[in-house]
This record gives C-alpha cells, sequence and structure tokens, in this order.
C-alpha cells in the first residue's frame, strides 16, 4: 500500500480543484485536471475544460515544456491511452519524461481496465494510485456510474415547506424556495447532462428547465415523460435553445407528428398502458452519453424512480413556512408497512441556502439497487 506524503496531498487538492473548473463543460467527458511538480516546485499545471479540447495532462504538460522531464504528474483520473477524439495521453507524458504520476482513481471505463496504467510503468515512470480516491469519485459520480453501470447518476431536486410539502392541494407551488435557493438549482442544471420531468410538472407550470445563469455552451437535454400523452407543441420547452426528448408508452403518429414538427424527438418506452419503462430511459440515456441527470418533477415521477431503485441523490430545499396536510407531498410511493421497508438515506451535506435549508442525501438501500 503506498504511503503518500502531505506534499502529495496538497498537490492532489490542487489537481481536483483544478479538475473542477470544468464542472459544467466537459461533458460528456469527465472532470480531470493535472499538476505537474518537480523539486518541489509547480512547473505546469491544467484541466480539461470541454470535450474535444486538450485533456489536463496535455495543458499541464505545455505549461511545463522541458521542465517536465524527471517532474511527477498528479492527475485526478487515470491518464487515457486510447485514441479518441485526441490522442493519448499515456504517450505524451512518457515523451515528456515524467518519472512519477499520481492518480486519485483509475479510469472506470471497462474497456480501459487500467491499461494506462500498465502503459506507464512498462515506460519506466512509477505509479500510484489511490490518493484522495472519495473526493475524485464524488466529482465525477456521474461517469462512473455511466461507465460502471450504463446508466447516470440521477439525482432528485425537490423543493418543500418545513412540514414535507411541494405545493398547495390546487397545484400552486410558485414560490415555495428562495431566490437564493432558486439561483442554486441553476448550478445542478449545469452540471448535467439532462433535466428530466414529467408531464404533469410540464403542464402545471410550463417550465423551461434551461440553464440561465450560466454561459456553458450548451443546455441539457430536456426529458418529458409523457405516458398519457398530453405534452402540447405549444409547451415553452419545446421553443427554446437545446433538445427535447419526449418519451411516451404508445406509438401514436397523430400525437407524435406536431411535437416533431415543434423540433422534439419522441420515443416510446412502453412498461404497460400508460407506464413509461423508467428504468430502459435510463440506459438510453446513458448510450446517449448523459452522466449526470437531474430530476425535477412531482410525486408521481419521483416516486417511481425511487420505486424503480433509479434515483442516487436527493437535494432537498427546505423553506421556513408550513402548507399544512392537505398540501402535495414529495413521492407518490407504494404503502410502507413495516419499518423495514423504509428506504434509507445517507445525509452527505446540510447548508443554509438564503432563508432555505438544502439537504443532500444518498439513497443506500431502497429495496431495488
Amino acid at each position: 500500500m503506498t504511503v503518500f506524503s502531505a506534499d502529495d496531498g496538497r498537490h492532489m487538492a490542487c489537481a481536483l480543484q483544478l479538475a473542477r473548473r470544468g464542472l459544467y463543460t466537459t461533458d460528456p467527458n469527465p472532470r480531470v485536471g493535472c499538476v505537474l511538480v518537480r523539486d518541489g516546485e509547480v512547473v505546469g499545471e491544467g484541466w480539461h475544460e470541454r470535450a474535444g479540447g486538450p485533456h489536463a495532462e496535455v495543458v499541464a504538460l505545455a505549461a511545463a515544456g522541458a521542465r517536465s522531464r524527471g517532474a511527477t504528474a498528479y492527475v485526478s483520473l487515470e491518464p487515457c491511452c486510447h485514441h479518441g477524439r485526441t490522442p493519448p495521453c499515456t504517450r505524451a507524458l512518457i515523451a515528456a519524461g515524467v518519472a512519477r504520476v499520481v492518480a486519485a482513481i483509475p479510469d472506470p471505463n471497462p474497456k480501459i481496465a487500467s491499461q494506462g496504467i500498465a502503459e506507464l510503468e512498462q515506460a519506466g515512470i512509477r505509479v500510484d494510485i489511490g490518493l484522495m480516491q472519495a473526493e475524485a469519485e464524488r466529482l465525477n459520480r456521474g461517469f462512473i456510474s455511466r461507465m460502471t453501470r450504463a446508466r447516470p447518476w440521477v439525482r432528485v431536486k425537490l423543493a418543500a415547506s418545513l412540514d414535507g410539502r411541494t405545493a398547495l392541494a390546487s397545484g400552486e407551488s410558485k414560490w415555495i424556495t428562495c431566490e437564493a435557493a432558486r439561483a442554486d438549482v441553476q448550478r445542478l442544471r449545469a452540471s448535467s447532462s439532462a433535466i428530466l420531468t414529467g408531464v404533469g410538472t410540464v403542464l402545471a407550470d410550463d417550465p423551461s428547465l434551461t440553464v440561465r445563469d450560466f454561459d456553458i455552451g450548451r443546455q441539457p437535454l430536456r426529458v418529458v415523460v409523457d405516458g398519457h400523452m398530453s405534452l402540447r407543441p405549444e409547451a415553452r420547452l419545446l421553443h427554446l435553445p437545446g433538445n427535447t426528448l419526449v418519451v411516451t408508452a404508445i406509438d401514436d403518429d397523430e400525437y407524435a407528428e406536431p411535437l416533431l414538427a415543434a423540433g422534439a424527438e419522441v420515443m416510446v418506452l412502453s412498461a404497460g398502458p400508460d407506464a413509461v419503462d423508467l428504468a430502459a430511459l435510463m440506459q438510453d440515456l446513458g448510450q446517449r452519453e448523459a452522466n449526470d441527470v437531474l430530476v425535477e418533477a412531482g410525486a408521481t415521477l419521483c416516486g417511481g424512480l425511487l420505486h424503480a431503485g433509479l434515483v442516487d441523490e436527493l437535494v432537498l430545499y427546505l423553506a421556513p413556512h408550513l402548507l399544512g396536510s392537505g398540501a402535495r407531498g414529495l413521492f407518490n410511493l407504494p404503502g410502507l408497512e413495516r419499518m423495514q421497508d423504509r428506504i434509507a438515506l445517507r445525509i452527505e451535506d446540510v447548508r443554509a441556502v438564503g432563508q432555505d435549508w438544502r439537504i443532500t442525501a444518498r439513497v443506500t438501500d431502497n429495496g431495488k439497487s
């Protein structure tokens, strides 16, 4: 087992901080940072900014120039060893004469299977893996999920009153949370590959589901689950920048044609009458290279995803007011009659956002995953 020094930890922390600069722009690639250090001095830094652009290692090597020879490269992800949109980073590191590579995590792509590590070691470069692994995995949960489970990381965003209500009985919900919380949701959207909602939410709120506060050079794919074929071509999200995918349960040309004319893609994934196959949808989004999916939907779709074992994380914004017992709840779930049937969560973060509280929780066991 490798024993890492305090300097190793400091430089890897810097590499991870650099990787975070690509949080909103690297999709569908992972977020990666690199720091080159020789004789205790940082000689080059870089991060992967966007797909098709140079990788973090190449940027750092270019910054270091001849000082790369004999240096240690701290990288938040195992250097790639295959030709994609750009040449392999392993060959660049070898050609530059780097002496050591410290990587936080191996490449999760099963086709790679640590081949990058093997290539570097065969060239005489020392490779150490596992420094700040948890932090690196958290930064790229979506990419890791797609590589290992063939589906995205699914994050459900919810806004509720302190008594757990998302809307009045009439459906009125604007605005439960404060302006700061709504701005924070823009950050979640910007880091997502796709935003998933149900047709009920579209009919009730006519949302845009766009990123407005960040200039990320793209819009996440908007996905509408419409098992009842209720979506109309006048919906706002069909007429905004970016692409919209409508998923239904019945192959009906009369329903699909006006949506297609409005620019949407219509896909049929049936799990029965009026029921969309949510697991198949997640597999399809994985094939579309979606790493992170943000769910902004009502209790029916959120409950269906949770019951199907497809939710990985909850982000709950709690506002300091009460809506009463007649108001709408967070999830429509089958009756849980025994305590052992409850869905287990692990709280990962709690913090104030304006006047509201944001709770981030992992779904640890819902009996399906």
